[in-house]
């Protein structure tokens, strides 16, 4: 599974194109790599529609990643893409709508016009990761609203207390071992195994949606409805929380239970009474923790913080609320839209009185800082 100028070990080959794939802008992380290494080894290598299909499957997060791997795939295996076939057996041509909103020529061949389309596209949307939220303009977000629908969050997990799975590796299993030995007429057998579970840990999302947040709340809900649902498309999670801060609290988790975002959104706007007004995030907080945090709900959990640290109220109340959060939760994590910008300092008041006790300070300011915020959460 080589390629001209590329290393001849399948291996090597693989690893090298998760890594362009990675440059390319799709976020490949060591376990979904792993994933495609173990499709390879399933697959014939010199079947080149069997080898994009592993790494499609294995390596996409959502459609909007396709272009971007079919552009990859090209260029590191020296070979178009294989076509995708329809059901009634004509070859259907994947067609990705650019932002541009004009006509880019006149009418002309339309397979000399595929190849220049698909390169306009996922240029397109490569260089919308990349772009700052708030500097969106309409079409472009509707662009991005159907990015951020198509986001595939994995849960973050912890070890479970008493349950425990077979594995390989770990102390012996003693009820195993003894059913199997009986199984066996009373033979010696070889020891079975076992280890710790995995439990998914809780989610916390705390979105600040005063007015000096509005150009960002409306992404950032969207990516909360993303993380309540995991997967795209998929049923509401039981171990993600959503609230958002301003002048007083407010819990979105029902809100968010929609699978359609434009439900969601609309139902947590009904929701929000303090919707781009002021922000008090250190009594919010308070409330949060006192409501909340201490019965459990921040035990333990991976609380995110979405807020450009403006603080009307008491910093110094916040501070105290932040360090108390610290102490209930797995990890505290801070995303200021603002940290992205060149030469940024947290000299805001409550971003000053905040930092000192939150895990990571992260930007949140462009899908792709988002994206990152996932694997974050993911890791934490």
């Amino acid at each position: 599974m080589g390629c001209d100028g590329q290393a001849a070990d399948p291996l090597t080959g693989a690893v090298g194109f998760a890594r362009v794939l990675r440059a390319a802008g799709v976020p490949v992380g060591t376990d979904a790599t792993g994933r495609y290494l173990r499709a390879l080894g399933a697959v014939d290598l010199a079947e080149r529609r069997q080898v994009y299909w592993a790494g499609r499957a294995t390596l996409c997060w959502g459609p909007e990643d396709i272009p971007l791997y079919d552009l990859a795939f090209q260029s590191w295996f020296s070979g178009a893409p294989p076509p995708v076939a329809a059901r009634g057996g004509r070859i259907r041509e994947t067609r990705i709508a650019g932002l541009s909103t004009g006509p880019r020529g006149g009418a002309g061949r339309e397979d000399d016009a595929d190849g220049e389309d698909l390169r306009v596209a996922a240029g397109d949307a490569e260089v919308l990761r990349h772009r700052d939220i708030a500097e969106l303009t309409p079409a472009e977000r509707a662009h991005l609203d159907r990015m951020l629908a198509g986001l595939r969050a994995t849960p973050p997990t912890r070890p479970a207390l008493r349950r425990r799975r077979p594995a390989r590796t770990g102390p012996v299993d003693p009820r195993r071992t003894l059913r199997r030995t009986v199984t066996a007429g009373g033979e010696p057998v070889r020891p079975l195994r076992h280890r710790r579970a995995r439990r998914p840990r809780r989610v916390v999302l705390l979105i600040d949606v005063s007015g000096s947040m509005r150009p960002y709340a409306d992404a950032l809900l969207r990516f909360a409805h993303a993380v309540s649902h995991g997967a795209a498309g998929g049923g509401a999670r039981t171990d993600v929380e959503v609230f958002s801060l301003g002048t007083r609290l407010t819990r979105l988790t029902r809100a968010m239970g929609s699978r359609d975002p434009e439900t969601a959104l609309a139902a947590a706007g009904r929701a929000v009474p303090d919707w781009a007004g002021g922000t008090r995030l250190g009594e919010t907080l308070g409330v949060f923790l006192g409501r909340h945090g201490r019965r459990g709900m921040a035990r333990g959990a991976t609380v995110v913080v979405f807020s450009d640290g403006w603080e009307r109220g008491d910093a110094s109340l916040l501070g105290e609320q932040v360090a108390l959060l610290r102490r209930l939760a797995h990890a505290v994590i801070w995303v200021n839209p603002h940290a992205g910008a060149a030469g940024f300092q947290p000299v805001q008041s409550g971003m000053a009185a905040a930092l000192p006790h939150v895990d990571r300070l992260l930007a949140g300011h462009t899908l792709a800082t988002l994206q990152r915020l996932l694997m974050e959460v993911r890791d934490a």
